[in-house]
């Protein structure tokens, strides 16, 4: 019995000690303040500059190669119809490209196509009863049926 007490009594010695560390430490957190001049010295205006000058230069690099990519394709298309003899100059943009209602009727079909692919599982279903060994750890026959003397 007293050796529960004393064990309480020091719980409640740690509760009070971990209390009081996390006051003291949650005072050092509100001191914590914005000052300029610790930027300035380390050269962190800089680096933030830096910083937002590649993000900006690489998202304008991607709006110019997203919004000439159809370009390049229809190079691209039209060099392999002039290689193989055909001819080009009369072939429009409009003629290589796909239009947007038969690119969304095919992607829509591909997607319903390859959703339905996982859904078709075997109708067959089989319960196989296990056979387990005999073991008797924890049998019942083997266990006390009176008490032990003390």
């Amino acid at each position: 019995m007293l050796e529960s007490l004393m064990h309480n009594f020091a719980n409640i010695k740690t509760i009070k000690y971990t209390i009081a560390q996390a006051t003291t430490q949650s005072n050092a957190l509100n001191d914590i303040a914005f000052n300029p001049s610790n930027i300035t010295d380390s050269g962190g205006i800089l680096i933030s500059v830096v910083g937002y000058v590649v993000v900006f230069a690489a998202l304008v690099l991607l709006y110019y190669f997203f919004a000439n990519i159809t370009k390049l394709i229809n190079y691209n298309l039209k060099r392999k119809l002039k290689s193989k003899g055909q001819e080009t100059e009369n072939i429009e943009v409009d003629d290589i490209s796909v239009p947007g209602e038969v690119a969304a009727a095919i992607s829509t079909m591909l997607s319903l196509h390859f959703a339905d692919l996982h859904d078709y599982e075997s109708t067959i279903l089989t319960i196989k009863k296990v056979q387990r060994p005999y073991s008797p750890w924890s049998s019942k026959i083997y266990g006390l049926r009176e008490y032990p003397r003390k």
